[in-house]
């Protein structure tokens, strides 16, 4: 009986890709591609467990157990890579709301024309590269040629290094980060808001509710599911702080506040040809932010209706 169920749904299947075997064609290229790029590399994770030795080969070089994962916990990099890798995560996480804010008040807009143009503007610098954005902040902040510099010797004082200031590293990658990025992340809300009834609008309109009251009771309620999701996929990359923007604002003034995971892994392994260390380093990262992601899931799953899987 349980095999003659699980043919009939796999019949089912079959009979449903058939139907719609162009739309699984399109798919194709990202599945061939998450295979080549993401699936195929992972054996060499083993790497983390050996003393891997290029002339050796991955399978020949000698198998180490767990040194160099407790070479990490006993260093003092450790304690330092994890306090900033995290203290900029959860920096991150304050300016969550913001593109759901954002998308809100767009929303709000009246005046089509004046809509797109600010919608143009606010998505723009979400195509400016990493390191254009580093090169603007330069120029602006420098104490000596630089906006800041020019407006503080104007009044007669001396303009601090911001970029060499380990204490305002996690400020200036957090809010730059929020300025390249906000427009562009609030499109997925604005869908969501553009999915409303219009007839839902037009009942609180006849009930006599204002604005806010329209925002509180239709839009929020509307945002929610989409905003938990967002939000359980960003805690799964908690110790996913991104390695271009900070490897390119580091320096040595800053390194103290600078330094995470991402750069460090960058540094042992390429740098210092120290393969099996950074690749430990990277697999503990990673088996750290899958945790979270499951258990946020199964607490967002349990709790609410809201759910990745």
């Amino acid at each position: 009986m349980i095999n003659s169920s699980s043919s009939g749904n796999m019949q089912r299947q079959l009979q449903r890709i058939g139907r719609n075997w162009g739309l699984y064609l399109l798919l194709l290229p990202a599945v061939v591609l998450l295979l080549c790029f993401t699936y195929k590399p992972m054996y060499g994770v083993i790497i983390a467990f050996k003393d891997f030795k290029p002339a050796l080969g991955i399978m020949d070089s000698p198998w180490v157990g767990f040194k160099y994962f407790e070479k990490f916990f006993n260093s003092y990099q450790f304690s330092v890579t994890i306090k900033n890798t995290v203290f900029i995560s959860l920096y991150s996480f304050v300016t969550f709301p913001l593109p759901i804010v954002f998308a809100i008040l767009v929303n709000q807009l009246r005046a089509n024309r004046f809509k797109r143009v600010f919608q143009t503007v606010t998505y723009m610098p979400h195509f400016i590269s990493t390191i254009v954005i580093v090169g603007l902040m330069m120029i602006l902040l420098s104490p000596g040629n630089g906006l800041i510099g020019s407006i503080y010797r104007l009044f007669g004082a001396e303009a601090p290094n911001l970029m060499g200031s380990a204490s305002m590293f996690s400020s200036l990658y957090v809010w730059s980060d929020v300025w390249q990025h906000t427009g562009w992340d609030s499109i997925i809300y604005l869908a969501a808001l553009s999915s409303v009834s219009p007839s839902l609008y037009e009942a609180a309109t006849v009930d006599g509710a204002s604005r806010w009251q329209k925002i509180r009771y239709i839009d929020i309620p509307m945002l929610i599911p989409t905003a938990v999701t967002l939000l359980i996929l960003r805690i799964g990359g908690l110790l996913g702080v991104g390695f271009e923007k900070a490897y390119l604002l580091q320096n040595n003034l800053n390194i103290s506040g600078s330094e995470v995971i991402s750069t460090y892994v960058y540094k042992i392994g390429l740098l210092s040809s120290q393969y099996s260390f950074s690749a430990a380093i990277n697999l503990f990262n990673t088996v750290i932010n899958f945790t979270l992601l499951i258990l946020v899931n199964y607490i967002s799953k349990k709790y609410s209706e809201n759910s990745l899987w």
